[in-house]
């Protein structure tokens, strides 16, 4: 509850909050070396999918599939997510708790929208004979981008989460760093979705 923080625990000037503290310092540290197993996961992955991608079993290939309109719609909205991250991290240290909710609230919604995109696109998919099992190309490329959507799913669930506390509790040099680290994710798999668009549709759609 709120009426259990300390008053010294509530920032009083702008700045790096999430570093303002030796804890807050080691958690992010500590996230940056978790977010280094993440890049080797997704590494993984792409290695995979780009050596298994022509190995549909004569299903429908790349060409056939992918709609750049639809992904490259679902790209700007995760994008601009990314933004709006920023601009609330900004506002935390600020000390601009509304500000910060809000954006936060912004980045939510636009995560949202590129989840719902991102499952029609796999309906699509399946009605045209792309599943998991259909082939080494479908197995491989559900794997890397469920993985990301599934991270995506984590990221929204744990920015609402914070939201919560935080509206709960206030913003103190507790919460700070787990905002600030839970942009970090956000912008992770914003930088993973870049890879995705253009290793996967991109490279696909030239064959």
């Amino acid at each position: 509850m709120a009426s259990h923080i300390h008053p010294n625990d509530r920032p009083k000037q702008p700045g790096h909050l999430e570093t303002a503290t030796f804890e807050g310092k080691n958690k992010v540290l500590g996230f940056w070396l978790f977010l280094g197993a993440e890049t080797v996961l997704f590494a993984c992955l792409f290695g995979t999918y780009l050596a298994l991608r022509n190995a549909n079993m004569g299903g429908p290939t790349t060409q056939q599939l992918y709609d750049l309109k639809l992904v490259g719609l679902a790209t700007f909205f995760l994008l601009t997510s990314s933004l709006t991250s920023v601009l609330a991290m900004n506002a935390m240290n600020r000390l601009k708790q509304g500000a910060m909710q809000f954006w936060l609230g912004v980045t939510v919604l636009l995560g949202l929208a590129f989840l719902i995109l991102e499952i029609y696109e796999f309906v699509h998919y399946v009605h045209e004979g792309h599943t998991f099992t259909s082939s080494a190309f479908g197995s491989s490329f559900y794997a890397l981008v469920g993985t990301h959507g599934a991270h995506v799913t984590f990221g929204l669930a744990w920015i609402m989460t914070l939201m919560i506390q935080t509206a709960r509790r206030g913003l103190t040099y507790e919460m700070a760093p787990k905002l600030f680290v839970s942009s970090l994710y956000w912008h992770f798999i914003d930088v993973v979705w870049v890879f995705i668009f253009t290793l996967v549709y991109l490279l696909g759609k030239v064959g």
